[in-house]
């Protein structure tokens, strides 16, 4: 498909299409006149022999050292060149995808002071997917992401390497595939190229993605866990939920209703003794409510990051002004992926003391760990050990990158908010949180069919059918390792969320 860009109105359901590498990117003609405007102001100030931070100016703690017109080239490609200082494992082709898209519209809103042939050049990267190679570490998120954002830079000066098809190419055979030369850069390109947030915030968008499709999972998956484990339905009346308030509280109650809607399993206990559960199970609404109140109002502060302006100094030429600002500090991306990465951390906790509940006779009525014979077989002991330990990774995970600090750039750059790392950790909580889930769809299921020939709900019957497609039931002790890979990749592919969509 061709994904016509409007600069600054991205929504969220454009960041698939983004992603998608069959989609090609066009700017929309509206764009230019802002664009040449912004380029063309920055050559007037040049002309009149202004000092413009950044244009004729050094970086940093070299602000006040003045730059001949004659070096102003020059200048910025060593930013470019001397910037490009990362470590670390490069990003995935997808992640620098986006990164690239997301340049491409902050660059595009006319504020920027660059040309439309430089836009133009990250536009025919973008569309020929050749994707430049960039260290994950190397950023504190302030002056934006300055070193992974200059290598993605410097593919356009013909220095580096880029990736295509998946294999590591210089950067001249980059260039070509993508039909381009060397660019030399014009004033203040260097640095509108480096400032900004886009890794971060194309780190967060991609966490936030993945964290929505879990969300639904979990919902799915401890719907099940409640049949399994037969517990009550009650606690999701949504009386309960009105008189607290939460709107999200409110929608994760409606659809646990929804999913345990003519649960034969259900109906088979109603007049049972037990009063109670735990809380694992009865206060589902409460917790994964909090979680999607932080999902909803975290989704709006990345998506307006993503449409930002946040390099430095900006022009404005409506007001023949080109001023300094700090839209380049990402402590919005910052604060919401760390809000991000403790919802995460209690989806997996909840689903891990979900699953030792199932394994848990006392608590579950279920033989002990899932299996039949237990004893002669161990079922689900150590895949709830590995749950455990993933739960408690996350613990760690989710500590707030925002509170740390580390003062760069000769003390000038004194405050920073480490977005980059807070955004980029929530890919490994997603990867954990997504092995919990997998091992509690195998608990549930195998809860379920031990529970036969009482059936679930049809929403729950349908989920149980998609594992039961891919993992056969336990009646006995197997290799386990493979059954929760082949789960994962179900749960990753949005299977779950699109069976109960």
């Amino acid at each position: 498909m061709i994904f016509v860009l409007n600069p600054g109105e991205l929504k969220l359901a454009d960041f698939r299409h983004l992603l998608d590498e069959t989609t090609t990117l066009e700017l929309h003609a509206n764009a230019q006149e802002a664009i040449h405007a912004s380029a063309q102001f920055i050559h007037h100030v040049i002309e009149k022999g202004q000092t413009v931070y950044g244009v004729n100016t050094g970086f940093g703690g070299l602000a006040h050292t003045k730059i001949n017109t004659a070096e102003l080239a020059l200048l910025q490609q060593n930013l470019v060149l001397s910037h490009a200082a990362g470590t670390g494992e490069l990003f995935s082709d997808h992640v620098v995808r986006l990164i690239l898209a997301l340049k491409i519209n902050s660059l595009a809103r006319g504020f920027s002071g660059v040309r439309l042939q430089l836009i133009e050049a990250l536009i025919q990267l973008f569309n020929a997917r050749v994707y430049p190679c960039i260290p994950s570490q190397g950023s504190v998120g302030a002056s934006g992401d300055l070193a992974p954002l200059a290598h993605l830079s410097t593919i356009l000066l013909g220095v580096g390497h880029a990736r295509y098809q998946g294999k590591m190419i210089p950067a001249e055979e980059a260039l070509h595939i993508a039909r381009l030369k060397p660019l030399p850069l014009a004033p203040k390109e260097g640095l509108a190229l480096l400032n900004g947030t886009q890794v971060s915030t194309a780190l967060a968008i991609i966490g936030l993605l993945a964290m929505e499709n879990l969300f639904v999972t979990a919902l799915a998956t401890g719907a099940l866990t409640v049949d399994a484990a037969r517990g009550s339905d009650q606690p999701f009346d949504e009386r309960i939920q009105r008189v607290r308030g939460h709107a999200g509280q409110i929608e994760v109650a409606r659809r646990l209703r929804e999913l345990l809607q003519n649960s034969a399993i259900r109906q088979s206990h109603r007049d049972c003794l037990k009063i109670q559960d735990p809380y694992s199970l009865r206060c589902q609404p409460q917790v994964m409510g909090a979680c999607l109140t932080q999902l909803w109002s975290n989704s709006e502060i990345i998506v307006t990051e993503s449409n930002a302006v946040s390099d430095n100094p900006l022009v404005f030429t409506e007001q023949n002004e080109v001023i300094s600002g700090g839209n380049f500090h990402a402590e919005p991306i910052a604060l919401a992926a760390d809000a991000l990465a403790v919802s995460l951390a209690e989806i997996g906790a909840l689903s891990e003391r979900r699953i030792a509940l199932l394994i848990d006779p006392h608590f579950s009525g279920l033989p002990a760990f899932l299996v039949p014979h237990p004893g002669v077989n161990s079922g689900f002991m150590l895949a709830h050990v590995t749950a455990a330990s993933l739960a408690s990774e996350n613990k760690s995970l989710a500590h707030p990158a925002s509170v740390d600090n580390l003062p760069t750039s000769a003390n000038q750059e004194d405050h920073v908010s480490m977005a980059t790392y807070a955004a980029r950790r929530l890919s490994w909580m997603v990867e954990n949180v997504t092995g919990i889930l997998a091992i509690e769809l195998l608990a549930a299921c195998q809860g379920i069919d031990l529970l036969r020939p009482l059936r679930s709900s049809p929403r729950l019957e349908s989920i149980h059918q998609l594992v039961r497609d891919h993992v056969a039931f336990y009646d006995k002790d197997r290799y386990f390792a493979p059954d929760i890979e082949k789960i994962k990749a179900v749960i990753q592919a949005g299977k779950i969320r699109d069976e109960i969509s």
